[in-house]
Formats: C-alpha cells, sequence, structure tokens
C-alpha cells in the first residue's frame, strides 16, 4: 500500500468516525430523549414558526433521530445533514438568540460537525456500497 493509499483509507476511517460519533452523540443528547419521553417534550419544545407543538416536535423528531441514523450508516448522507443544519440554524438564530458562542457552544459544535460532513461527504466507508 503506498501513501496515497494510506491517505485515503485513513480519510475514509476519519469520515467514518465522524459521522458515527456525531450522529451517535446527536441521536443521544437530543433525538431519543424526544422520542421517548415524547409527551413531556410535547410540553417544553418552543414553536417559533407557529406550526404547532406536534409538528415542530416530529420535525426536530425527524432531524435528531432519522437522519442521524441515515448518517451512521452512509446513506444519504450529505441529503441527511440538511434537516440537522436547519434545526440547528433555528435554534441557535431564532429561538435562542440571545444566547453567547459560551452559551450555544454545543449548538455551534453540532453546526461545525454536521457542515463538515455535508462538505466531505461520506466516504467509502458506508452501508450503501454493501446494499446496492
Amino acid at each position: 500500500m503506498n501513501a496515497s493509499q494510506r491517505d485515503e483509507r485513513a480519510r475514509d476511517f476519519g469520515l467514518l468516525f465522524l459521522r458515527v460519533s456525531g450522529g451517535l452523540f446527536l441521536l443521544w443528547v437530543h433525538g431519543l430523549p424526544k422520542l421517548l419521553d415524547y409527551g413531556e417534550q410535547l410540553k417544553v419544545i418552543e414553536d417559533p414558526f407557529h406550526v404547532g407543538a406536534s409538528v415542530t416536535l416530529l420535525l426536530a423528531i425527524f432531524a435528531e433521530v432519522f437522519c442521524p441514523l441515515l448518517i451512521i450508516a452512509g446513506v444519504l448522507v450529505r441529503l441527511a445533514c440538511l434537516p440537522i443544519l436547519a434545526v440547528l440554524l433555528v435554534a441557535l438564530l431564532v429561538v435562542h438568540p440571545e444566547w453567547s458562542l459560551f452559551e450555544g457552544q454545543f449548538g455551534w459544535l453540532l453546526l461545525i460537525l454536521f457542515t463538515s460532513i455535508l462538505i466531505a461527504g461520506p466516504g467509502r466507508l458506508v452501508l450503501s456500497q454493501r446494499v446496492g
């Protein structure tokens, strides 16, 4: 294996690590709590566009549960990043515009992470290659 092949392999493992760790983190910290405690979350979720708490919560669950699972698997990765980025931007710029960089650092880091995945793509270690 030459240096170029090692670099490609390292890049693919790096993208796999980024996808899996970022996806699991978003799923575990934000997605699963919303899904598993739907009734309580319905009472506390912000509804910045006045579409109703249930619609807002379902959209958040889609972005924070379904999309991370796609990203982890490497299926429709760039497309799956878009709802996540939209939810993050709405949270940071619309729902919590008063947050300082310190208060919103977790959201900004997730925004950086999923924007990086959107730009770089999934790499070659993806489930869709194995299935198709």
